[in-house]
């Protein structure tokens, strides 16, 4: 009795498991009926909204600035060379580089020894040639008397034979005394010749003696100057550079010694492209004067000064572009030739434009204009300048609305957008001095000191820079930049 009541608790059990199962099964597959049966639906998507960076676009007149890059040169160059051999017997202290020296003032001397006995020699072959021509124009005076008194005595024969044959038609004389008359007047006449013959060589003597005399006077005149080129003079005011001679050296003809800079007459030359040229052209073509400035950038320590064009180049060498223009420099303190600077340029004024970020037009010339509904726009623009990281653009239609400054892949038109515009929130201006700890100070004047290409002119300025009180922030920030610091 006990094992069948516990065997029907166990099919009881198991009814009840069974049936649970089928119920759960059912519900299941109810539910996945259900679901599948229910039309899909979409879930219901916000809007994103961008933030971008704009800026205000304000039409104004704007003096378009050419940035380019030229070498100083010097208009007054001169090469300092040896117009004959010879060992250097006398040099100027200031013969060095750097020296400085006057028009007219004395370089260096080459050794005149042979040079002026060639002069000496020279002026006793003129001495010579003098005197010879005062002995022929004595001669000759001497000729044209002898021919007088050869002509005289012919005239005196000649009016003998004609009395003889005077007489002898008479029947006074005899043909004997007319024949020793006859002769006689030949005779006469043919001194005469001698006489003029030797007139003719006396006549020729004197013009050879000239001719002599003109050889040796242009014979002396070489000897002195090539007395004169063993002492060599500056021609201009200037500074010499690239010195290669020294005392006691034995140079050869043509040697270049040294350069002759005049530090005064300074110009730049740099190089544009063409398009940038087009734009300095007036109606006739021509090129105009148009004022530049010139920067030199070293170390924090700009040096500047302006200048205008003067000039262009004739021809492009193979393989250069645009064009090369030249600008005469006014009061250039502290630039030397050689210089690389920076060479900025100003246009005509342009009225009623705009000048906005670069990175604010697209490669398709348009920019993204937010209009009132905080919705992107796209405008196209007329692009006329580039000034560095900014352009000047000409779109009346713009004036006074907001365009994206940074535009990015994400942007479009429609776009809903927040405008953050650029100098809302006042931004702190950097210190253009500060003042440095002892420590601080220590470690830039060492790094300046170690710098070995850095010229001594330029380290010299640095270190009295760094020693007073207040220094430039930008010069400490490019030094330590350099130092890793």
């Amino acid at each position: 009795m006990r094992f069948f009541r516990r065997g029907l608790t166990g099919l009881t059990i198991l009814a009840v498991t069974l049936g649970l199962l089928a119920y759960s099964g059912l519900l299941v597959r109810g539910a996945l009926q259900e679901q599948m049966a229910k039309e899909s639906r979409a879930p219901e998507v916000r809007e994103r909204v961008f933030s971008v960076n704009a800026e205000r676009v304000t039409g104004e007149t704007i003096t378009p600035v050419l940035t380019a890059y030229g070498e100083i040169k010097s208009q007054r160059t001169l090469e300092i060379r040896a117009a004959i051999g010879g060992m250097i017997t006398e040099m100027s202290e200031s013969f060095v580089d750097g020296g400085s020296f006057a028009k007219g003032e004395l370089m260096l001397r080459i050794d005149d020894a042979d040079a002026k006995a060639a002069f000496e020699r020279a002026e006793a072959d003129a001495l010579d040639a003098e005197a010879e021509k005062r002995d022929a124009a004595r001669a000759l005076l001497l000729a044209r008397d002898e021919v007088l008194n050869a002509q005289e005595q012919a005239d005196l024969r000649i009016r003998a034979f004609t009395r003889q044959q005077d007489l002898r038609k008479r029947g006074v004389g005899t043909d004997t005394a007319v024949e020793v008359a006859e002769l006689a007047t030949s005779s006469a006449k043919a001194a005469v010749l001698t006489r003029r013959q030797a007139l003719a060589q006396a006549e020729a003597r004197v013009d050879s003696s000239a001719t002599r005399k003109l050889r040796a006077q242009i014979a002396l005149s070489d000897a002195e100057r090539r007395l004169s080129e063993t002492q060599i003079t500056a021609r201009f005011d200037g500074m010499l550079a690239s010195v290669s001679a020294v005392e006691g050296r034995l140079v050869s003809t043509n040697e270049r010694l040294a350069e002759l800079v005049d530090p005064r007459e300074l110009e730049v030359a740099f190089r544009i492209s063409t398009q940038d040229y087009s734009l300095l052209l007036d109606a006739t073509g021509a090129l105009k004067r148009a004022k530049v400035r010139v920067v030199l950038d070293d170390f924090g320590v700009d040096l500047s000064t302006v200048g205008v064009v003067t000039r262009e180049g004739a021809a492009n060498n193979t393989g250069q572009t645009g064009r090369a223009l030249f600008a005469r420099l006014e009061q250039a303190k502290g630039l030397k030739p050689g210089d690389f600077v920076t060479v900025e340029l100003e246009e005509a004024p342009l009225e009623n434009v705009a000048k906005v970020p670069a990175t604010a037009v697209g490669n398709d010339g348009t920019v993204l204009k937010i209009n009132d509904e905080k919705r992107l726009e796209q405008v196209r623009v007329k692009l006329l300048r580039r000034q560095g990281d900014d352009v000047i653009i000409a779109a009346p239609e713009l004036y006074g609305t907001l365009i994206v400054s940074k535009r990015t892949p994400l942007l479009g038109p429609g776009i809903s957008v927040k405008a953050v515009v650029a100098g809302a929130a006042a931004t702190p201006v950097p210190p253009a001095f500060i003042e440095l700890s002892q420590e601080r100070r220590d470690k830039l004047i060492e790094a300046v000191k170690a710098n070995g290409r850095m010229p001594d002119d330029v380290k010299q300025r640095l270190l009295t820079r760094l020693a007073s009180k207040q220094v430039p922030a930008k010069m400490v920030e490019r030094i330590e930049s350099r130092m890793g610091g």
